[in-house]
């Protein structure tokens, strides 16, 4: 079944935007997100702050509005939203009707990446162990563990095939 397009003109920052959730999603398609500070968004499976997402699409400078209005924005659009708890290493369930998705359920679309993980979150994924440390290096991060998302069950098991 076809996902609905969601279709919403906003006003940021003084200038009016006429934005789609497949356009969003498409404008972000081939970027890497940035960490995750407090707030996100899940597009396509992965989650981006919300500013940087806003930016990508609007090309508005991130000083020109807040995270509260980028993620407000991205809701209305019909994407989910949570935020990263610093206390506690498990992050609040995403903001939407759909139940909390877990670790195991974020790297499931991730199958053969290399994902850096940290305090339950995925930090990033690339293609290759050399491409997930140049971008922790890039953002100052450092991750918990890194390790390859296996792309099968039989793979996942560490059986042989037969």
């Amino acid at each position: 079944m076809a996902e609905k397009t969601n279709r919403r003109h906003v006003t940021i920052a003084g200038r009016g935007f006429d934005l789609t959730n497949r356009g969003v999603a498409r404008a972000v398609r081939g970027v890497d997100p940035e960490p995750i500070a407090s707030h996100y968004v899940v597009i396509e499976g992965r989650r981006f702050p919300p500013k940087q997402v806003i930016t990508q699409v609007t090309d508005l400078d991130r000083a020109d509005f807040t995270s509260h209005q980028a993620r407000r924005t991205l809701l209305r659009l019909g994407f989910p939203a949570g935020r990263r708890t610093r206390a506690s290493s498990t992050a609040r369930a995403p903001s939407s009707a759909a139940a909390p998705e877990g670790l195991a359920d974020r790297l499931r679309p991730l199958a053969g990446q290399w994902v850096a993980i940290r305090d339950d979150d995925v930090l990033h994924a690339a293609g290759s162990p050399h491409e997930l440390v140049s971008w922790l290096m890039r953002h100052g991060q450092t991750a918990q563990s890194m390790f390859r998302v296996p792309e099968d069950d039989v793979a996942a098991s560490g059986l042989a095939p037969l």
